[in-house]
């Protein structure tokens, strides 16, 4: 496979850009080589500067739920900057999301668009703490909500060790009222409930995590999160950024059951653009300025180009949910293939999966938080990576990510997927 141009582009990039990317994934440092420069996307394609050609399963990390260059999202984007690219004033796509966004999501009665995902788990947190006049907030270890300074810190020792920041610039200040609790681990939170009383603000986590792959949240979790919540006054926030329109209509919420006070939104619903929102219950939202104290402005906030795209985007789910049976059926082919041809080598790798999202972990134990996560073989997973790309498929360069699929794949597709990942298999296990 011919890269010429992708590593020219690379070194020069380097020149320029901090490790010549701008999201540190991509630069491939997990699965070793080089990061590949594409030119273009189209349907279930990625196609590189070199001409490569790709099977790809990641879909801009979750948003293109209907593949690549959506025709149907890409006449309404093209419509749309017609009007003109950037207003900073209200417009009616503005008026017409949030109240899609209200009738499909169940915790929403109120929503504020922002810009990236980031952009909206800052802000809930801000608007919890406001709302409740608590300043601490439990985050659960391995969970990944944006790269604001709250959120970057790792957990300690134990889950009543305060947690330390990850990141040099984060400082101890911020660190100190970030609480870590252990996913599927009820015990963990109400020791911090019990150690901190009426000091928590919120509690946020991924309630399916794909940051540290994919893991499933344990029977009964969610709902005692739930109750803990209620009990102690605590605002509970459900970071849907990437399950959000994805695992159904409502997202996780609507699949488990569990209505949370606040969720945070992404990806889908902005079509592809870039693209963030938070929302819950009427009386916390009303918080946020100008109608409450809590601001939290942005100039491109309610963007029209991508109001555009992710409107057309969740009026084509709202109004078509066959949509989910059809990614569900994607999901499981390709999971259950990659099972069975595992174990027909004599390998029992671990695969999580939940709709369209799944995880091959490395490992033989079940992985359902960030401790077993961990016990994956990262190495061997890089090796894998690389034959999957030698053989056109394109894969999340990390083996701590989730990947997502898209409606364009196809039958014959995921056949070719699974052949190439037999063939994988066989290579990198020399068998």
């Amino acid at each position: 496979m011919n890269i010429s141009k992708s590593k020219e582009l690379f070194s020069k990039a380097q020149n320029f850009i901090p490790g010549g990317v701008n999201s540190p994934v991509r630069a491939f440092r997990a699965v070793g080589g080089e990061p590949l420069f594409i030119k273009k996307a189209d349907g279930a394609y990625l196609y590189d500067e070199d001409g490569n050609k790709f099977i790809e399963l990641i879909n801009s990390w979750g948003p293109m739920l209907l593949g690549h260059n959506h025709p149907m999202v890409k006449e309404a984007v093209i419509n749309a900057m017609e009007d003109g690219t950037s207003f900073g004033a209200p417009t009616a796509r503005e008026v017409e999301i949030a109240e899609l966004i209200v009738s499909m999501v169940p915790s929403i009665e109120k929503v504020r668009m922002v810009n990236s995902g980031t952009e909206a788990t800052m802000s809930a947190i801000r608007v919890a703490r406001g709302f409740t006049g608590r300043d601490k907030f439990i985050k659960m270890e391995g969970h990944y909500h944006g790269h604001g300074d709250s959120f970057l810190i790792a957990a300690g020792s134990g889950a009543m060790t305060m947690g330390d920041p990850d990141s040099p610039g984060v400082t101890k200040g911020t660190a100190k009222d970030t609480l870590i609790a252990l996913f599927n681990n009820l015990e963990t939170v109400e020791e911090l409930v019990a150690a901190n009383p009426g000091e928590i603000a919120a509690l946020i986590l991924e309630p399916v995590p794909g940051n540290m792959g994919l893991c499933l949240p344990k029977q009964g979790y969610l709902q005692g999160l739930r109750d803990i919540c209620t009990r102690e006054g605590i605002i509970l926030i459900f970071d849907e950024v990437m399950t959000g329109f994805r695992l159904a209509k409502g997202g996780a919420q609507e699949v488990f059951g569990v209505t949370p006070d606040m969720t945070t939104l992404g990806k889908i619903i902005g079509g592809g653009m870039p693209v963030g929102a938070y929302g819950g219950r009427r009386e916390i939202m009303e918080f946020v300025s100008p109608a409450g104290p809590v601001y939290q402005a942005g100039t491109l906030s309610g963007n029209p180009i991508a109001m555009a795209a992710g409107l057309t985007m969740l009026k084509h789910l709202n109004s078509n949910p066959a949509v989910y049976d059809e990614l569900n059926h994607i999901g499981s082919t390709l999971a259950d293939g990659i099972k069975s041809i595992n174990k027909e080598l004599g390998f029992d790798y671990t695969v999580n999966r939940i709709g369209s999202m799944y995880s091959l972990f490395f490992t033989s134990e079940e992985v359902y938080d960030f401790e077993t996560a961990k016990t994956a073989d990262t190495v061997l997973f890089g090796k894998y990576f690389q034959a999957m790309l030698k053989r056109g498929v394109y894969l999340a360069p990390s083996q701590f990510e989730s990947l997502f699929l898209s409606t364009a794949l196809k039958d014959e597709l995921i056949d070719q997927i699974l052949s190439a990942h037999k063939e994988a298999m066989v290579e990198i296990l020399g068998l």
